[in-house]
């Protein structure tokens, strides 16, 4: 029991949380290159242009986070920087969603109560990847954080990173016992999968897309919105996208989404966060340094990149 005479789950109903609309994947600006510290000027810089273009929520520490090269220590201070930041802008009820995913569900516990006591509105939690554990391990993971802490928790899927699919009947099982999932990043690159996320779980579960290409397709069937890499160049475009899809208005939407799709299939020409550091760097707003194994962007990719972007903002005019 908690020292308020709450437990987990009753301070988790206290103050429910309803996932939709338009998030950025925040990439983790560094000085110069990826072996320097963080670059908090340019952080701070890239939280305000979401907050003022309009992004619902912001997601700190993710895949395009660099999470896995960064320490304990790197990651604290990133979250507390977004928390912060986001509480002191002019806008309010912004989201912060922390990922706090790793390979063992004990540090991925301690990670997420760690951004919970930094005031985070929810956690992201990865499918554990490289061990490969069978469904059972992965109910047993997730349901084993999900008691951990009382704040909402959004699952991840991501196969193709992980090397490991979440099934929707092991979701099933997760809902069951862990009132405080509240969604999943969908990021298999399965249209119908999303569509059957959103027919089994959707008056249970807000569903996100995570890939940029396919938020239209995916909330056309149920989607509530997009965790976004795109976002962190083109936030107000990114959520003006997701705004029309959610009042409705599919033929808007779809000449917006279909605009934007070469710089979208651009952002992922090289292993993210490459790509969008590169064009983030492109337009003078933060170094493209990545930490190693990965490494900047090279000129094709930003020749295709420029290429994308030009032709974004010619028809746009």
């Amino acid at each position: 029991m908690a020292s308020n005479g709450l437990s987990g789950y009753e301070r988790f109903m206290s103050k429910p949380l309803s996932l939709e609309g338009a998030y950025t994947a925040l990439v983790t600006p560094f000085q110069d290159d990826g072996a320097s510290a963080i670059d908090l000027r340019s952080l701070d810089a890239l939280i305000d242009s979401q907050l003022e273009g309009g992004i619902d929520g912001l997601v700190p520490c993710g895949t395009t986070g660099e999470s896995p090269a960064l320490s304990s220590e790197e990651q604290s201070t990133v979250i507390r920087r977004v928390v912060q930041r986001a509480r002191a802008h002019s806008r309010s009820g912004v989201v912060v969603m922390a990922g706090t995913g790793t390979n063992a569900t004990r540090s991925t516990i301690e990670r997420s109560q760690a951004a919970e006591q930094a005031g985070v509105d929810a956690v992201m939690v990865v499918v554990p990847y490289y061990n490969k554990p069978t469904q059972e391990g992965l109910v047993r993971h997730f349901t084993s954080v999900a008691r951990a802490v009382s704040c909402p928790i959004v699952i991840y899927n991501i196969p193709g990173r992980t090397g490991v699919d979440l099934l929707p009947d092991a979701i099933g099982r997760i809902l069951e016992a862990a009132p405080n999932v509240v969604g999943i990043k969908e990021s298999t690159g399965n249209v119908l999968r999303a569509q059957e996320l959103c027919r089994r779980f959707g008056q249970r579960l807000s569903i996100l897309s995570g890939d940029d290409a396919l938020t239209l397709p995916m909330m056309s069937v149920g989607a509530r919105g997009v965790i976004s890499v795109t976002s962190n160049l083109m936030p107000k475009e990114v959520a003006r996208l997701v705004k029309l899809a959610a009042d409705g208005r599919y033929s808007e939407a779809r000449t917006l989404h279909l605009a934007m799709l070469p710089v979208h299939e651009a952002m992922f020409l090289e292993a993210n966060p490459g790509p969008i550091k590169a064009a983030l760097a492109m337009a003078g707003r933060a170094s493209d340094g990545v930490r190693g194994p990965l490494v900047a962007a090279g000129a094709a990719t930003r020749a295709a990149i420029q290429a994308a972007l030009d032709a974004y903002q010619r028809g746009a005019a």
